[in-house]
């Protein structure tokens, strides 16, 4: 897959996050509100790609989504707890790290093993 696809996989998901979280707690759904829930994330995402480009991962892989998904956490809850002055709440904490492993592990596992099944099958 072209790099830039997976980066738009990975950001798309990082929105639909943000997207469902305001849904969830009913707030609003401009896309001001969802740039503002979002932001903090999408920077740890392209820190979290920097990463992976510089040690040259491969992009689709289950690990790979392992290390952006730990590092879009990290970096967004330590941007969120700047702005706000204050450590994000421990339940935001665990919904937001299950969300975003689900997503951005989550495709590459789907597309692994769809890669294992047709091959096994060629």
């Amino acid at each position: 897959m072209a790099p830039l696809l997976v980066f738009l996989i990975d950001a798309v998901l990082v929105v639909v996050f943000a997207t469902f979280g305001r849904g969830a707690h009913s707030e609003g759904l401009g896309a001001a509100q969802v740039w503002g829930t979002a932001w903090p994330f999408l920077v740890g995402l392209v820190a979290g790609w920097v990463l992976v480009l510089a040690t040259r991962r491969a992009l689709t892989s289950v690990r790979t989504g392992v290390v952006l998904w730990v590092v879009t956490l990290v970096v967004g809850m330590v941007i969120r707890g700047l702005g706000d002055g204050r450590i994000p709440h421990w339940s935001f904490m665990i919904v937001a790290g299950i969300a975003t492993g689900v997503f951005l592990i989550g495709w590459r596992a789907i597309r692994a093993a769809i890669v294992r099944r047709r091959s096994s099958t060629a």
